[in-house]
């Protein structure tokens, strides 16, 4: 059961990962630092954008019209720390069998 943790905790890092690298990569991109003409990071965007729209739409259905800013990664990367501390507070359950 340890590894049945270890890998839900690899699994929270892989999307933490995703989250960081898209926020970046919008800042970069509205700062005109990256261009989506680029083959490159046009794919790398999709990419991220395929994987992190279903759970982004959904947050932004709950979370309040903010104008221009989109909380919906922050609100993901606090749901993520909150699984976390979950799955630490928890993590004798994994170790007990």
């Amino acid at each position: 059961m340890q590894s049945l943790f270890q890998i839900l905790t690899l699994l929270l890092d892989i999307a933490w990962f995703f989250i960081i690298a898209h926020v970046i990569m919008s800042w970069l991109i509205n700062f005109q630092v990256l261009n989506l003409r680029q083959p490159l990071v046009a794919q790398i965007w999709d990419g991220l954008n395929r994987i992190l729209e279903p759970v982004y739409s959904r947050l932004r259905q709950v979370l309040p019209p903010m104008g221009g800013l989109d909380l919906a990664p922050l609100a993901a990367l606090i749901g993520l720390m909150v699984i976390r501390i979950v799955l630490a507070n928890n993590a004798g359950f994994f170790y007990s069998f």
